[in-house]
């Protein structure tokens, strides 16, 4: 990249070579919609190491934050099928199934503090 945003041939062709590796389009369909508790700030980042999904979390007014990310391909080895991945999460690391999302937030959570609010119709 020229460093105005224009890419060169090579590097389209690099973009195109993993968004066909990544399968992009095919989790689009599969990631599950997450319900995130209202006092969550979410960070938007770029994936890393072959992660399909990137995020950080942290709660408003507080300093904690951790990193989640999703590996679609176990490219880590560490646990056979589609998993969030949490870190920092009380001094290790948390893992849990993709479409488990009540067992991710209720992690992001203990990660966070533990001091979850639910939303309740009145």
């Amino acid at each position: 990249m020229n460093g105005t945003g224009n890419l060169g041939f090579e590097d389209s062709i690099k973009i195109y070579e993993v968004k066909k590796i990544q399968e992009y389009r095919k989790w689009c369909q599969e990631i599950p919609f997450i319900q995130f508790p209202l006092d969550w700030q979410i960070q938007i980042i770029p994936p890393a190491g072959g992660a399909i999904v990137r995020f950080k979390i942290k709660r408003n007014l507080s300093p904690n934050e951790v990193s989640v990310y999703l590996d679609c391909y176990d490219r880590l080895r560490l646990f056979g099928q589609p998993y969030w991945e949490i870190c920092p999460y009380q001094g290790e690391t948390y893992r849990c199934e993709m479409n488990n999302d009540e067992e991710l937030l209720n992690a992001i959570e203990v990660a966070l503090g533990n001091k979850r609010y639910f939303l309740t119709k009145t």
